[in-house]
């Protein structure tokens, strides 16, 4: 792999970063929202599903966010052993 290739699959994994913590951002702020609303006096009964709902997303994303860099740093690796034969 070229250095051309390796910094493109570098800027890929970090919008794929970027991408699931912002879906992670996005449920807790819903959740937090729903958690102002209750505290307020002026929301339902859907607080704890959503937070459960961010719960379970921030773990995905952290998930999927490990998995795809410890992927990402054995290509690197083998590419980079490649290049210095």
């Amino acid at each position: 792999m070229t250095s051309l290739k390796v910094e493109i699959m570098d800027k890929i994994v970090a919008l794929m970063t970027a991408a699931f913590g912002f879906v992670a951002a996005l449920a807790w702020n819903g959740a937090i929202s729903q958690l102002m609303e209750d505290w307020l006096g002026t929301g339902g009964d859907q607080t704890m599903g959503l937070i459960i709902y961010a719960i379970i997303v921030t773990a995905v994303a952290v998930i999927a966010i490990v998995l795809i860099s410890r992927v990402y740093g054995k290509i690197k690796a083998k590419e980079e052993a490649k290049e210095k034969k």
